[in-house]
């Protein structure tokens, strides 16, 4: 009898190689960091000739833009079609927001990228792949933190309250990287609630500056 593996077509089994080798990508990034990420790596990691990982990723940076980028569209795809866990509109559903953005800022997503990002400090090349990566990251999460507060994403004081949560979750995901900031970070995430709850219901004058709409 032929064994399952056999009977599975040869498009999905290189949709099933291609899966592992990306899922792979991301474990060695965020636990290994980015020497040691390497085709071969991957490819023993995730159970694969190094060959096979090599037909679909030839380069190193092929392997890990593509994982990043791939987990980066998993990730926003799955949060667009199950929604968020929120409470009713009120300060607990602002604290529930900033908690989803600094949860995606500190996943091991968000450490995979940092060794990316690090490593893109000094090289061009690879800078010039992942910004796009984290831009348009950046652009969906705030999306989908302006649509859960029932905010315009186009309104400069949302826009830029908003903005500021990411910096601030970027800044709590680089603490998180070398300690367990947990305990820390949940009094953070309250406290900046409450300030962003502030700053949305204020008028100041500029905000109706020119903003480019967020794209949703």
């Amino acid at each position: 009898m032929t064994a399952p593996e056999q009977r599975v077509p040869k498009q999905d089994r290189s949709r099933i190689t291609r899966e592992r080798l990306l899922g792979a990508s991301i474990d060695l990034l965020a636990t290994q960091g980015w020497a040691a990420t390497t085709v071969g790596a991957v490819a023993a990691a995730a159970g694969v000739s190094r060959g096979a990982a090599q037909h679909h990723f030839p380069t190193r940076e092929d392997l890990i833009t593509a994982a990043l980028g791939h987990m980066i569209e998993q990730r926003i795809s799955d949060v667009r079609r199950g929604g968020l866990d929120l409470p009713e509109p009120g300060p607990e559903r602002t604290v529930a927001v900033v908690g989803f953005i600094v949860q995606h800022y500190t996943s091991d997503l968000f450490k995979a990228a940092l060794h990316v990002w690090t490593a893109a400090a000094s090289d061009p090349a690879l800078r010039d792949r992942v910004l796009p990566l984290e831009n348009h990251m950046s652009r969906e999460v705030l999306a989908i933190a302006a649509a859960a507060l029932g905010r315009d994403a186009g309104d400069v004081r949302v826009r830029r309250g908003l903005q500021t949560t990411l910096d601030l979750a970027r800044g709590l995901g680089l603490a998180d990287v070398l300690s367990d900031d947990s305990e820390r970070r949940d009094k953070i995430v309250r406290f900046w609630a409450q300030t962003l709850d502030g700053v949305l219901v204020e008028t100041p004058e500029w905000s109706t500056g020119d903003v480019a709409n967020a794209s949703f």
